[in-house]
């Protein structure tokens, strides 16, 4: 009997314990629903960083994204394609700022066109105003470049002043951003800039400039006749004991020998005042010419 009723007493004590430990599961719920719902009553805050308070938001930058290995980018920096930063399309700022590498700053030409953005870009050699007022196109209804990254981007590449007869490059110098004819401003043409890797060559007696060019192993530069069209070249590199003056002739520009008829004024330097007349193939039996060679 004894052991029944001690076996009675577990039987009626199992259900109070575990009645107190469901009560106790469903105060610990009751406790965290409270928390909860105090949680949630209050309004959530959102932190941010104050956009007043000098932080620099990174900047996009423009590049030539041209070149194999180099890029200019519009702040001025050169870097390799491979280490441009590829959110910002930026160069490292690390290096020289504008740099002129390769560059001729008489001629204002490059032999790279990444150094001749750089270059270009840089505010004590290209002046703002007159850049912006720069025709893309000879017609005059042409547009005007958007920026001095445009014009600079525009002009550093070949155009036809760059080459001899269309396939081959007058010097290494052939990236070139100088203001030059095309331009709406009042800037002066530096033409002993643009004949750089040009060899001005005095024909002999009733010579062309194709026949000058071609004894020295060159060919005529057709496109920089017109620079040497001037008194102050003929003057230059001749005697013009004569003087100078304006005429016409595709032999032109060029000195009158000092045997030739009187009518023809020995000794002076003439300069075609017809442009479309200049030519390499002119020649004149009583004149030696002004050639570019390259």
């Amino acid at each position: 009997m004894g052991k029944n009723q001690s076996e009675g007493s577990n039987i009626s004590y199992l259900p109070g314990e575990m009645g107190k430990r469901c009560s106790d599961l469903v105060l610990g719920m009751l406790y965290r629903t409270l928390w909860i719902l105090l949680i949630f009553s209050f309004p959530t805050v959102i932190s941010a960083i104050r956009k007043d308070i000098g932080f620099a938001e990174n900047r996009v930058c423009r590049n030539t994204v041209r070149g194999r290995y180099l890029l200019s980018d519009d702040n001025g920096y050169v870097c390799s394609a491979l280490s441009v930063d590829l959110w910002t399309q930026c160069c490292p700022v690390k290096g020289d700022q504008f740099s002129c590498q390769g560059c001729n700053l008489v001629s204002q030409c490059c032999n790279s066109y990444e150094y001749c953005v750089s270059c270009c870009l840089d505010p004590s050699r290209t002046d703002k105003d007159l850049a912006m007022k720069v025709k893309i196109a000879k017609p005059i209804t042409a547009g005007t470049y958007a920026s001095v990254f445009d014009f600079c981007a525009g002009r550093c590449r070949h155009n036809s002043a760059s080459v001899v007869h269309e396939n081959a490059y007058a010097s290494e110098f052939h990236h070139c951003f100088s203001l030059q004819s095309n331009s709406t401003g009042s800037a002066e043409q530096n033409f002993e800039a643009r004949l750089t890797g040009i060899d001005i060559v005095i024909g002999r007696l009733g010579e062309s400039c194709n026949t000058a060019c071609s004894s020295r192993g060159q060919s005529c530069v057709p496109n920089r006749l017109l620079l040497l069209n001037k008194c102050d070249f003929l003057q230059k590199y001749m005697n013009c004991k004569g003087g100078c003056s304006a005429s016409i002739g595709s032999d032109q520009p060029a000195e009158v020998v000092d045997d030739a008829p009187k009518n023809m004024n020995p000794g002076a330097c003439l300069y075609t005042q017809t442009e479309s007349l200049l030519s390499c193939d002119g020649a004149h039996q009583h004149t030696k010419r002004l050639c570019p060679c390259a």
